[in-house]
């Protein structure tokens, strides 16, 4: 019977916590290294200085020891000592950190397993609603209005899986995808999607975007413009409009997304990336049934990073809050 090898190979968390110990051990032994040869150094002189002719000339007073030493053999001595010292203090400075650190590595160790867990569980179920989407957009009569939902709700499955993918892909340790998006294409599509959400609370969603290719995965755009869209929506009144727009800023493409509420309180702009930082529950119908975590901005801010962009809080006051989310733009191949 063949027996399957298991992959021992340690996760990029796993690699940097080891390195943290190794970086903080050597930073130790070289702390050590310094106050033994500061500290040798003084003594040394101090044993030298005692041995020059005018301190050697000097009668012995009464309740003195006098002591012969051979230089080399002090330096010798010395030298063994001060590195024995400072090889030990590195090695129970590096074992010390590496216990320090394990609780962290324990914590995120269970987090990734807790995100593949979950991200695995969800990938039945939406397997199921797509045979069913499917089964029913095929008992619908041919242009019939429900067909363009039903497909729809087909691409929303397909978004929620490749969702899934990212997020077992981010828990495995492999590295962040890569390619392009049409900026405008996101754009149209997070408007129409979260648009049909808005009108239930009577506020309207409204996108324009010049037509730029962005260096980033579309499925990322995607992610970050739902949770800001998102969020606008929470703390728009009825009867507002919520803007997307795209533009071309320099060598980024740059998109903003607005609303017209009472900005954000309860908590500093600069800080509304933090991982579950929350300001006030925002005076809206939709906001005040919604329990926010402080989760969605920050992910934002990660997805960002990760892919070399950026977001930000452009402005935020009583007239509505302005949110800047940027990507590099894609390097175009075909211009000569």
């Amino acid at each position: 019977m063949a027996r399957a090898h298991r992959n021992t190979r340690p996760l990029p968390d796993e690699e940097a916590y080891r390195r943290s110990a190794s970086q903080i051990g050597w930073q130790v032994m070289a702390v050590c290294a310094a106050l033994v040869v500061i500290g040798g150094g003084v003594i040394l002189a101090f044993v030298f200085w005692q041995t020059t002719p005018t301190e050697a000339a000097k009668p012995v007073q009464p309740g003195e020891i006098q002591v012969r030493l051979d230089p080399g053999e002090l330096i010798l001595a010395t030298v063994l000592l001060a590195t024995g010292a400072v090889i030990c203090a590195g090695l129970a400075a590096r074992l010390i950190a590496r216990r320090a650190v394990y609780p962290l590595d324990e914590a995120f160790r269970l987090q990734r397993r807790f995100v593949a867990d979950v991200s695995h569980e969800l990938r039945t179920p939406l397997a199921v609603i797509d045979a069913r989407a499917q089964q029913l957009a095929a008992l619908t009569p041919p242009g019939d209005a429900r067909q363009s939902v039903l497909v729809d709700l087909r691409q929303d499955t397909r978004i929620m899986a490749s969702v899934i993918d990212a997020m077992l892909a981010t828990a495995s340790g492999a590295e962040q995808g890569t390619g392009t998006a049409a900026l405008d294409e996101s754009v149209s599509a997070v408007a129409r999607d979260l648009g049909e959400v808005a009108r239930q609370f009577g506020v309207t969603v409204v996108a324009k975007s010049e037509a730029l290719t962005v260096a980033a995965p579309a499925q990322v755009v995607r992610r970050c413009l739902v949770a800001l869209v998102d969020n606008a929506i929470d703390h728009a009144p009825e009867g507002s409009v919520v803007k997307i727009a795209g533009v071309k800023r320099g060598g980024e493409a740059v998109m903003t997304v607005s609303d017209e509420g009472d900005g954000i309180q309860g908590i500093a702009a600069e800080r509304v990336f933090d991982r579950f930082a929350q300001g006030d529950a925002p005076a809206t119908a939709r906001g005040a049934a919604r329990t926010s975590k402080g989760i969605g901005l920050a992910l934002v801010r990660e997805l960002c990073s990760a892919h070399g962009g950026r977001v930000t809080v452009a402005r935020s006051g009583p007239g509505g809050t302005v949110f800047e989310l940027a990507f590099p733009l894609a390097e175009r191949t075909g211009d000569h």
